[in-house]
């Protein structure tokens, strides 16, 4: 059962805290991470991209010119993709790119994130995080205290004044336990959550 610090907002260790090993010791499956990463970035695209094909584009009805004898290549029709307001070869059109993962799949990935995060100790557990107002400032602070640059912040419940504090900083984002995705966990260097979202998230994936 792994062992980590458990720090204030200062920066210093108050405590230790044992991690479970079904949660946040696995063997790190880099495959199904990679699925987790394609499979929510597929879910975000659109789908929308359309384009004619030659059958779609309007005119091209009547042969241009005689099949022989004119000294041009033959030609059946204006609306041909070589033709200049010709239709697109392969033309895109629209479709969705979404794809299933299994829940035991999912529930892995999480998994291999999170114990990757741990054994290469970019893993920071805080006592309490929250703030008496929303200040920029302050999330700088918390971050410049833990020497994390690049941080993916966790909290078990919504807060107000954490989420706008971090708002503005381009490497730092907030998210809370119950929507934590693997794109995230690998995106960021470092993760810095708090014992109560770590508790939520061995409740629900141990």
């Amino acid at each position: 059962m792994a062992t980590v610090k458990v720090y204030n907002m200062e920066g210093a260790e108050v405590g230790s805290l044992e991690l479970k090993d079904e949660v946040f010791g696995v063997d790190v499956n880099t495959h199904v991470m990679h699925m987790a990463v394609v499979s929510q970035l597929a879910n975000k695209r659109q789908g929308t991209q359309s384009a004619k094909t030659r059958a779609e584009v309007r005119g091209g009805g009547i042969k241009p010119w005689r099949q022989k004898g004119t000294g041009h290549a033959r030609q059946g029709s204006i609306r041909a993709p070589q033709w200049k307001g010709g239709g697109v070869v392969f033309a895109p059109k629209p479709r969705d790119y979404s794809f299933k993962m299994n829940r035991k799949e999912k529930a892995l990935a999480i998994k291999s994130a999170l114990t990757s995060r741990v054994v290469e100790n970019k893993f920071f557990v805080l006592d309490t995080l929250a703030f008496d107002e929303a200040k920029t400032k302050k999330m700088v602070s918390v971050l410049e205290n833990l020497k994390c640059d690049k941080a993916l912040v966790v909290l078990a419940n919504k807060d107000e004044n954490v989420i706008l504090s971090t708002r503005n900083l381009p490497n730092a984002t907030t998210v809370t336990s119950n929507a934590l995705n693997v794109f995230d966990i690998l995106k960021y260097d470092k993760m810095i959550i708090t014992k109560d979202a770590v508790a939520q998230i061995e409740e629900v994936y141990a």
